[in-house]
């Protein structure tokens, strides 16, 4: 399977196409940095980031890579839960949010984000989001987290009200097993 057409892949896609030089973008599961990265990237020197995980894990080896590649200073890194991100962001003050729910690639698979935190994450994300603003989710699931956390992120996202939010969720209906699905979310402006 092509790189291109995966659930990160399309993803990331769809966030350069939207995601404006100079920007504000919110990486609420940071995971081991290449969302974050990506971000640093698309808004450039002149805009910021704010990167966010629960396991420590996850924040060192986002700040390592960031060091790395030189984007430490785009980017502020920040161990507390998506939930909590409307603590560290404005209302209305981002351009584009991005989860990846599920598991910590490389980590414990039995710590995962949960459907509660999840939603309120998303609530936070809606309220922090500029008009005209974008959010990416991908949803990973089954294996120890299951389908609990996938189906109440699905049932609410499609039940957000069309005319303040345009919702895509994408399908790769030829895929085996559990392929994770991404969805998009445009507020309208």
């Amino acid at each position: 399977m092509s790189r291109q057409w995966n659930a990160l892949g399309v993803s990331h896609r769809f966030i350069k196409q939207h995601l404006p030089k100079g920007g504000f973008a919110i990486d609420a599961t940071a995971g081991n940095g290449g969302d974050t990265l990506m971000l640093c990237e698309t808004v450039g020197q002149e805009g910021r980031v704010l990167a966010m995980d629960i396991q420590q894990q996850a924040v060192e080896n986002t700040q390592k890579l960031l060091t790395e590649t030189g984007w430490a200073s785009v980017a502020q890194v920040v161990q507390d839960s998506h939930a909590r991100m409307g603590q560290y962001a404005q209302p209305e003050s981002a351009d584009c949010v991005v989860f990846n729910f599920g598991w910590l690639p490389g980590g414990d698979h039995n710590i995962f984000t949960r459907k509660e935190s999840s939603l309120e994450a998303i609530e936070q994300g809606l309220a922090c989001l500029k008009p005209g603003g974008i959010m990416s989710l991908c949803v990973y699931y089954g294996r120890n987290n299951g389908y609990e956390e996938r189906d109440a992120i699905l049932a609410y996202v499609r039940g957000l009200d069309h005319r303040r939010y345009t919702v895509m969720v994408v399908d790769f209906a030829n895929r085996i097993n559990d392929p994770p699905i991404p969805v998009f979310i445009v507020k309208e402006g």
